[in-house]
């Protein structure tokens, strides 16, 4: 049995606290200022910060929130608890199979929902790539043909 520190209600406290603060800081951002932009009232960023509700947050504000603080939806799912909120990779048609990768790789090392193990073991992975020799024209994680 989870303790109150595991429930859905703080997770999201705690999610809605990192994407204030870091509204704060690199926006500039008020609660207010908040609200504006993420059509999200001022009162019920209050009652999410304090983790007062019994029913879940309107999932269309939610997805308000994060869009306009550029987080990841799916970070907040996996704050509520909700089944089924694994991250989908957004992938928009222009772009090229590597710059969406690469999209998904950032999303994931600033989702808050990451524990920090996992982005450890991300960014060891992706250093140990960065030092890897380029084996020709093919994908260079494939190994070479006999």
């Amino acid at each position: 049995m989870g303790s109150a520190e595991d429930s859905p209600q703080m997770a999201f406290a705690r999610f809605v606290r990192r994407a204030i603060d870091d509204a704060r800081a690199e926006r500039g951002w008020t609660v207010t200022d908040l609200a504006t932009h993420t059509g999200v009232g001022r009162s019920t960023v209050f009652r999410w910060l304090a983790g007062d509700w019994q029913d879940y947050p309107e999932l269309a504000k939610v997805r308000g929130f994060c869009a306009a603080l550029d987080l990841p939806v799916a970070a907040a799912f996996r704050a509520l608890g909700l089944p089924g909120a694994s991250p989908v990779p957004r992938r928009r048609a222009a772009d090229a199979p590597v710059e969406a990768d690469i999209r998904v790789i950032l999303e994931r090392l600033a989702d808050p929902g990451v524990p920090a193990e996992e982005k450890h073991h991300i960014r060891d992975l992706l250093r140990y790539l960065a030092r890897r020799p380029i084996r020709g024209p093919a994908d260079p994680l494939r190994p070479p043909s006999p």
